[in-house]
C-alpha cells in the first residue's frame, strides 16, 4: 500500500494535478488496490477531518481581513508606511515592506498580502523608477511576513497537529521572527537602493501631518492587539477572537473610516467563501493522507530511523531545515505541516528541542519555500497580480531570499527568538 502511495502521489503531482486534490486522489487509489479497508473510509475522514471546532477561526479571520480590506484599509496602511519611511532612501520600498508587515495582522496569509496590497505598491514602486522586478520581488519576500506575525491561519492548523503546542503560543512566537525578517529586508532594501541609487520622491511630513496620519492609523493597527490580548486575559478563545476580528473589522469599516458600504458586503462573502472552501479542502484531503501515513505507520518509522542517526538538536535541526526547504518548493505550507509535523515534532521533542521553537522553524521553512524557484506558488502569485515576468523577478530575489534565511539561521541558532516572548506570558511548557 505505501508503494501505490508514495507512486501515486507522485504522479499526480509530477503531472499539475492540484495538491489538494492530489493527497485525496493518491490516498483514494491505494487503499483501493490495498483492499483491506473499504472506500468509503476515504469520504469518511475527509470530513472528520473538518469536524473540528478550532477550524472555525479560519472562516472569521479571512473574513476580517477582507472586510478590513474593503474598508480601504491597505490605503490608510500604505499612508502611514510611507509617513513613517517613506522620505528616506528607498523608501517606496522600506513602505513596501512596512505596509506588507501591518497587513500581515490582519490577513494571516503570504498568498492575500501579495495579491491585495502588494500589487497596488508595486506599481507605485515601478512608477517612481524601481525596477519592476525589485519591485515586484520585494512584494514577494515581504509577503513572507503575513503567516508568521499573528493571526496566521497556518498557525491554527499547526496547533491542531501538534498538541504540544497552542494557538495562542504560537501566535506570540510569531511576532519577534516577523519583525526580525522586516528587519533584514528592510536592511537589504537600504543597502539595494544606496547601489542603485533609487532616491525618495517622498517628502518628509510635517509633525501635525503625521500625527494625523498615524491617528487615522490607529484603528487598523489595533485589530492584532485585540485578538491577542483578548486571548491573553481569557475574555476569548483564539475561535472566538476571529468571530471578534470579524465584528471589529466591520465596525471599523462600517463606522470608522466609513467605507464599507452594504454594496460591498456579498462581494466580500464571496471571495471569503471561496478561499474558505480552497483552504478547507487541503486540510480534509492532507488529513486523509495523513491518516494513511498512520497507518502504515510512516511516521513511526522515519522517527526511529532520525533517532538512530544521532544527530543531537543542533545535527537534526540542520537536516530539518535543508529538507523543508526543499520540501517548500514542491508542496504548499498547509498540507505541509500536516504531513510533516506529526512526524518530525515527536523528533524534535524527543532530542530536545523546545516546541515553540521547532514550530517557527517548521513554518518559516514552509512559507519560504513559496518563494523558492523554480516552484515557488507565491512567486506565481505575484508575478500575474504585478503583471512582472518571471524570469525578472527570480533575478531580483536573491538577495532579499538570503536576508530571509539568515533570519531562519539565527532562529535555528538562538531558540530565544521564538521562545522568549510566549515565557514573559507563560507559554512554555
Amino acid at each position: 500500500m505505501s508503494t501505490v502511495l508514495f507512486a501515486s502521489f507522485l504522479f499526480t503531482l509530477v503531472i499539475g494535478v492540484p495538491v489538494a486534490v492530489t493527497l485525496g486522489l493518491s490516498t483514494l487509489i491505494a487503499v483501493l488496490i490495498d483492499g483491506r479497508f473499504p472506500a468509503m473510509v476515504v469520504p469518511q475522514r475527509l470530513f472528520a477531518g473538518l469536524d473540528s471546532f478550532p477550524l472555525l477561526a479560519i472562516p472569521f479571520f479571512l473574513l476580517a481581513a477582507e472586510m478590513m480590506s474593503g474598508g480601504r484599509l491597505t490605503e490608510v496602511l500604505l499612508r502611514f508606511a510611507s509617513a513613517c519611511v517613506g522620505h528616506v532612501r528607498g523608501g517606496l520600498g522600506h513602505a513596501n515592506i512596512l505596509t506588507m508587515t501591518f497587513f500581515s495582522g490582519i490577513s494571516g496569509s503570504a498568498l492575500a498580502d501579495a495579491a491585495g496590497p502588494g500589487a497596488l505598491i508595486t506599481r507605485m514602486m515601478r512608477d517612481t523608477g524601481y525596477s519592476p522586478g525589485y519591485a515586484a520581488a520585494m512584494t514577494a519576500s515581504a509577503a513572507i511576513v503575513g503567516p508568521i506575525i499573528p493571526p496566521s491561519i497556518i498557525m491554527v492548523i499547526y496547533a491542531l497537529t501538534d498538541n504540544s503546542v497552542s494557538v495562542a503560543g504560537l501566535f506570540l512566537a510569531g511576532i519577534v521572527p516577523g519583525l526580525m525578517i522586516a528587519g533584514a529586508l528592510l536592511l537589504t532594501n537600504h543597502w539595494i537602493s544606496v547601489r542603485r541609487n533609487y532616491r525618495s520622491l517622498e517628502l518628509r511630513p510635517t509633525l501635525r501631518e503625521f500625527v494625523v496620519i498615524a491617528w487615522r492609523a490607529v484603528p487598523a493597527l489595533m485589530l492584532p492587539l485585540i485578538i491577542l490580548g483578548g486571548i491573553h486575559t481569557g475574555a476569548f478563545t483564539p475561535t472566538e477572537a476571529s468571530a471578534v476580528a470579524v465584528f471589529y473589522a466591520w465596525f471599523a469599516g462600517r463606522f470608522v473610516y466609513r467605507t464599507l458600504t452594504i454594496e460591498k458586503i456579498p462581494g466580500i462573502l464571496v471571495r471569503t467563501a471561496i478561499m474558505t472552501a480552497s483552504v478547507m479542502l487541503m486540510i480534509s484531503t492532507s488529513d486523509v493522507f495523513s491518516w494513511a501515513l498512520t497507518v502504515l505507520q510512516v511516521p513511526q518509522a522515519i522517527s526511529e530511523f532520525i533517532v538512530s542517526l544521532d544527530l543531537g538538536p543542533f545535527g537534526f535541526l540542520l537536516a530539518v531545515n535543508i529538507f523543508l526547504l526543499l520540501f517548500g518548493i514542491f508542496m504548499e505550507p498547509l498540507p505541509g505541516v500536516m504531513i510533516l509535523v506529526p512526524i518530525l515534532a515527536p523528533v524534535a521533542d524527543a532530542v530536545g528541542i523546545d516546541s515553540l521553537q521547532f514550530a517557527m522553524i517548521v513554518i518559516l521553512n514552509l512559507t519560504l519555500g513559496m518563494i523558492t524557484p523554480p516552484v515557488g506558488g507565491l512567486l506565481f502569485v505575484t508575478s500575474v497580480v504585478t503583471k512582472v515576468p518571471m524570469n525578472a523577478l527570480v533575478r531580483e530575489l536573491w538577495p532579499l531570499l538570503g536576508a530571509e534565511i539568515v533570519v531562519l539561521a539565527l532562529l535555528t541558532l538562538v531558540p530565544g527568538f521564538s521562545t522568549w516572548l510566549p515565557n514573559l506570558f507563560g507559554y512554555l511548557r
